[in-house]
């Protein structure tokens, strides 16, 4: 078994491809991010600030299923395969945490 792999180790090994929409997405949220400072420094109006709070908020979810489904399609599957039960535990725990 490599524990590089195994995503009980806090690693995980991603293709360079996977990597690198990963990559683009958190570089276009990092991108609103500096819009909406942006638009606060130059006094923007409230309204159009929260729209695009709300797209930033859209964006990290978007991101955030992207790498939940790739996680469970791996690791999780991997794990489960292994015997290793206490994934379905930190799954649980994981989807809990996201859905407050």
């Amino acid at each position: 078994m490599e524990e590089k792999n195994c995503c009980c180790h806090a690693t995980k090994e991603r293709s360079e491809e996977e990597v690198k929409a990963l990559i683009n997405r958190l570089s276009r949220i990092e991108g609103q991010i500096r819009g909406i400072k942006g638009m606060v420094e130059n006094d923007a109006y409230c309204i159009d600030v929260l729209t695009q709070t709300s797209a930033v908020s859209a964006a990290i979810n978007s991101f955030q299923k992207e790498l939940l489904a790739t996680h469970i399609k791996t690791c999780v599957r991997e794990d489960i395969r292994e015997g290793k039960d206490e994934t379905i535990d930190e799954l649980v725990a994981t989807l809990q945490k996201l859905m407050k």
